[in-house]
């Protein structure tokens, strides 16, 4: 009753984490709860990798525990992207150093936040037993893995091994009391009329379906039609949602900083 009150009352349960967009927020009842397993798929390509990374960074500046693992890139790439993400900067000019001067301020500026307020970065350990190994000792609210299938031994996993990865998350969700988001590829959809991802897209022998808490499904129209007009334009698909309803949410991607926005509440 206390919990419910102090809800009431405007403020956030203490098992909580707002994920930095507030249109995700409001669908997940206010962010990200401990204990849950939420897993986020999309297309290769498709920006899922942005998002989850954008959302930790988003965590930390609000002075929230996350952690960041990715087995798709080194430390330094990860805090590479960050770097565009928070300074509005295009990848290839961080790369090669050529930054003008506004471009420099903004991502000198991105740095010294980072410096204080960033999510913990580290290499994702391949395998179920490495992963339990490395998360036994992460104090931490969040804990974001990049992705499914390396959780799950590698690239080539099969959908038993994958099935497995998912109980096993879950199983982690609960007993360290965290809330645990892993990003997931999902495959092209390019036979159907409508590319946007279902459940039944997550595989892994149905665990994704029937064990995840929340599943998100990311679609960028631009990757299936030849419209104009539709650049940039993200739908975050909120395919099952354990403790409230589904539907979707607008966001715009610059593709170019690899950076996601609200649509409906417009970033700082």
């Amino acid at each position: 009753m206390r919990r419910i009150d102090l809800v009431a009352d405007g403020s956030l349960a203490g098992d909580t984490a707002q994920t930095g967009f507030p249109s995700i927020d409001r669908w997940l009842g206010g962010g990200l709860r401990a204990g849950d397993l939420v897993v986020l798929g999309g297309d290769v390509g498709s920006g899922k990798s942005s998002l989850a990374l954008a959302m930790a960074l988003r965590m930390a500046d609000a002075g929230i525990r996350v952690a960041f693992l990715s087995a798709e890139m080194s430390v330094e790439r990860v805090m590479e992207r960050a770097l565009a993400i928070e300074g509005r900067a295009r990848i290839d000019d961080l790369r090669q150093g050529k930054l003008d001067e506004m471009a420099r301020a903004s991502v000198g500026a991105a740095a010294v936040r980072l410096r204080d307020r960033a999510p913990h970065f580290e290499v994702l350990p391949l395998g179920l037993d490495p992963l339990a190994s490395r998360l036994r000792d992460l104090d931490v609210q969040v804990v974001l893995l990049d992705p499914l299938q390396a959780v799950a031994g590698g690239s080539r996993a099969q959908d038993e091994e994958l099935a497995a990865a998912v109980r096993f998350l879950k199983s982690v969700a609960v007993e360290r009391d965290v809330c645990v988001v892993v990003a997931a590829h999902l495959p092209a959809w390019t036979s159907r009329s409508d590319a946007r991802p279902v459940l039944e897209d997550f595989g892994a022998l149905g665990a994704v379906k029937q064990t995840a808490d929340v599943v998100l499904a990311l679609y960028r129209e631009e990757m299936y039609t030849s419209s104009s007009g539709v650049e940039g334009a993200t739908e975050v698909l909120v395919r099952k949602n354990r403790n409230g309803a589904t539907g979707y949410v607008d966001l715009y991607f610059y593709k170019q900083w690899l950076r996601f926005e609200d649509l409906l509440d417009p970033d700082r």
